[in-house]
């Protein structure tokens, strides 16, 4: 299965090959492709802080906190989140409780469109005190 997002100078692409388990439940695709000329994005890991610095105790406010952040920081570059090509998210004492917060946000914000390719790193803590989340992209964007 593929599926592209609209561009006008590059193909941006996404794929979940036969012979490798369906990834889209959690909100991931196993490859991402840009060809084409393109101008790459690189977000830093984003956290749960609003701000004012404040950083909500639940994983799920900093979940989502954290992805309002990653939209205005790939807005700032001329990006939205389906331009974004891969993703690196780090969760503090992860579950599958946290796995599924995770995805369920994830989808929610690509809605329709594919997802890109997602490493998810289990951490034992984060930069901040009380952190439970952070999320960086890479995102590719019309040169």
């Amino acid at each position: 299965m593929q599926a592209s997002a609209p561009t006008t100078s590059f193909r941006l692409s996404f794929a979940n090959p036969p012979g490798l388990y369906d990834p889209r439940p959690n909100g991931y695709s196993h490859l991402a492709m840009v060809q084409g000329p393109a101008r790459l994005v690189y977000a830093a890991g984003q956290g749960g802080e609003d701000t004012q610095g404040y950083l909500a105790p639940d994983f799920a406010t900093q979940v989502r906190q954290a992805l309002a952040n990653l939209r205005t920081a790939l807005a700032a570059a001329g990006a939205r989140p389906q331009d974004v090509v891969k993703l690196t998210v780090l969760i503090v004492d992860h579950t599958q409780d946290r796995l599924r917060i995770f995805s369920e946000q994830i989808q929610a914000l690509w809605a329709d469109a594919p997802t890109p390719a997602c490493t998810l790193i289990p951490v034992p803590r984060l930069a901040l005190d009380g952190m439970l989340f952070e999320i960086e992209a890479t995102a590719a964007v019309a040169a």
